[in-house]
């Protein structure tokens, strides 16, 4: 499956945006969905994961009900909606997608296959 990240870009502080990963080849919902962040010199960041029937979604511990995590398998397309936008947000935003039928994957390890990232940026 081939992933695409958009919907990055330049935000003030407590704005929104909302990210897309649009998905092309294998049978997308046959696959869970996560989001990682990453800023330069740190590791790659958990943000939030759906699972492949969307029945189940997990998020990082920072996010505290700031972003939510949908997808639309019609579309073959995932979502992050993030509101409360904070200057500690701004990182390249990568989606990533795996055909387990885990709940919980907090670790970039376990997928399996990633998107080109979209970057946001948070301004104070």
């Amino acid at each position: 499956v081939q992933l695409q990240a958009s919907g990055g870009g330049l935000v003030q502080a407590g704005g929104s945006l909302r990210l897309s990963c649009a998905a092309s080849g294998r049978t997308f919902s046959s696959y869970a969905v996560g989001w990682f962040r990453q800023v330069p010199g740190k590791e790659r960041e958990f943000v939030a994961r759906i699972t492949w029937g969307g029945d189940r979604v997990y998020y990082g511990d920072f996010v505290q009900g700031r972003f939510t995590i949908s997808r639309d398998n019609a579309k073959n397309t995932v979502y992050l909606q993030m509101n409360s936008l904070k200057p500690e947000d701004t990182a390249v935003y990568y989606c990533a997608a795996d055909s387990s039928r885990t709940g919980f994957a907090g670790s970039s390890d376990f997928y399996e296959y990633w998107g080109q990232g979209t970057l946001v940026t948070v301004s104070s």
